[in-house]
């Protein structure tokens, strides 16, 4: 009728119930990170996602803005700070140090953005 199966256990018929299946994906680092966060203090749009077969998804849409808003936000710091192919060519470790800055000011910026709220 619904679509709904049954399982008889003793003298009961109880439903099948399964959430919808997604496809198997591999996570990145920023979607594993959003998966803890979401199951550790966001447990029912965790488990509304999970139940409704959305999770697989948004979290592959959240890995792949992180990315996209890393290289963006790293591109941009380094141009204002002055970070360039001359300076790396010029002096690497002071390029070195100087990108590592960038890149964690920007990872920062896209933990709080993207994966902790």
């Amino acid at each position: 009728m619904n679509g709904i199966t049954y399982t008889m256990q003793g003298d009961y018929n109880l439903p099948n119930l399964l959430p919808p299946q997604e496809p198997e994906v591999h996570l990145g680092r920023y979607a594993l990170m959003r998966r803890k966060f979401l199951k550790q203090h966001r447990r029912v749009t965790y488990t509304n996602l999970l139940t409704s077969g959305k999770l697989n998804r948004h979290l592959m849409e959240t890995e792949q803005t992180a990315h996209a808003r890393m290289e963006q936000i790293t591109a941009q710091m380094a141009q204002e700070a002055g970070v360039t192919e001359e300076l790396k060519a010029s002096d690497q470790m002071k390029w070195l140090g100087l990108m590592n800055n960038i890149r964690q000011a920007a990872e920062e910026t896209v933990l709080n953005e993207l994966i902790y709220n």
